[in-house]
């Protein structure tokens, strides 16, 4: 396992515009390094505020080492918590998803409020004060229907994205969306090597048959480079959208760590789907017109996702080892949206399905290599890979960052 210095001699020695190391695609120490340093400090996105519809749903996930849970609270507000039971420790829940009136830990019944406070433990003498034992809560905000979480102390600034994501995000309605179905798979390969295979479409012409129907793998597509910048086909269709009142313009966080801008997909296609027709009849929100295009929005370490006028994509990654990862997608629909009538999920999910499935493939293949000892960093295409490019600097910035001993500490 690598240790701190070691990583950052990693992170030094790489050449620029070329893959990373072996080693920062597979040690058990940078995986540990990088939870600590991002995945322990990042907002991350959680899950879609639709998936807690009523009081008392919930879910649960893993990152890292803590187990945590989100649930809405009897005031409507979405709350985060540390899923352990401020007794012995017992997780709370178990599940992934469920539906509660109050939290019970199952080994000895203590009992929370869905807000945290503790209101009930059994035997526990008169001098015992509940006010100090509520659960431990978790920075947790729902921006427009995306539920976003940090386990840090005191988290990075979110003021800018949720300015754009109000925004952007208000045509599509999520909060009156619902979820059609959900999907989790897990990659036998790296959390960066995921996040490296969204950013490029170099690969989709060999590899996403079905999804090459709709999206471009013109690399031009996604390349811009600020809300005046991008081809033609792509300022004609922001133009478009803007005029009906469809925030689509490129806007980015300065060092690239989220994006969002809104694409058209190819032949006036109006959807993921197989024949390019809209998959569900009834659309999100205000979407103005079917063939409105993809709201196309990442967000590292975790999150990229496509807003469609008939339909939202959203996808999570959690890390699990050092190569293997948890990737959920959610379809989103309008909450009206009558399955069998408006839409049929083998037609609403089928694009995707495919296309994550491939993307495994690609991805454990890539890892496979990768732990060759005859691996060695190559180039990037400057064309085609601009957006992996991004990711990679990001993420050796980040952890150069945090990893450099301060003044104070490399004088001790």
């Amino acid at each position: 396992m690598l240790n701190n210095a070691e990583i950052l001699s990693h992170l030094a020695n790489r050449q620029k515009n070329f893959s990373l190391s072996r080693e920062l695609y597979s040690d058990a120490g940078v995986l540990q390094a990088d939870l600590e340093n991002i995945w322990y400090k990042e907002w991350l996105f959680a899950v879609p505020a639709c998936e807690l519809p009523k009081t008392g749903n919930y879910a649960t996930l893993q990152i890292g080492a803590y187990p945590v849970l989100i649930i809405r609270g009897g005031d409507g507000k979405v709350r985060a918590f540390h899923n352990v039971c401020r007794h012995r420790g017992q997780r709370l829940c178990s599940k992934p998803n469920g539906s509660t009136a109050k939290l019970v830990c199952p080994y000895h019944q203590w009992t929370y409020e869905l807000d945290g406070k503790l209101l009930y433990a059994r035997d526990m003498g008169d001098d015992f004060e509940p006010s100090k034992f509520g659960l431990k809560a978790i920075h947790c905000v729902d921006i427009n229907g995306m539920v976003f979480i940090c386990l840090a102390e005191v988290p990075p600034a979110i003021g800018d994205l949720a300015k754009q994501l109000m925004t952007y995000l208000a045509p599509s309605a999520l909060a009156d969306s619902k979820i059609a179905f959900s999907s989790t798979i897990v990659e036998n390969g790296n959390w960066k090597l995921v996040i490296e295979n969204n950013r490029e479409c170099y690969h989709c012409g060999g590899s996403h048959p079905s999804l090459c129907r709709t999206y471009s793998d013109n690399p031009s597509m996604t390349a811009m480079e600020g809300p005046d910048s991008a081809s033609p086909d792509i300022l004609d269709h922001w133009k478009r959208c803007e005029e009906v009142g469809l925030p689509s313009r490129f806007v980015n966080h300065p060092k690239m760590q989220w994006r969002l801008a809104r694409i058209p997909l190819l032949n006036n296609a109006e959807s993921y789907t197989l024949s390019g027709k809209a998959a569900s009849a009834k659309r999100m929100g205000q979407m103005p017109f079917n063939d409105a295009g993809s709201l196309l929005f990442f967000h590292y370490p975790n999150t990229w996702n496509h807003f469609l006028a008939d339909h939202a994509i959203v996808f999570r990654i959690l890390p699990i080892s050092p190569t293997e990862t948890q990737v959920t997608t959610n379809w989103l629909v309008h909450k009206d949206a009558v399955e069998g009538v408006d839409y049929d999920i083998e037609t609403l999910t089928r694009v995707w399905l495919n296309t994550n499935d491939e993307d495994r493939q690609v991805v454990e293949e890539n890892q496979k290599g990768i732990l060759s000892p005859a691996y060695e960093p190559g180039p990037y295409s400057m064309i085609q890979e601009e957006g992996v490019v991004q990711f990679v600097d990001w993420y050796c910035d980040k952890m150069t960052e945090r990893l450099t001993p301060s003044p104070a500490m490399a004088a001790e």
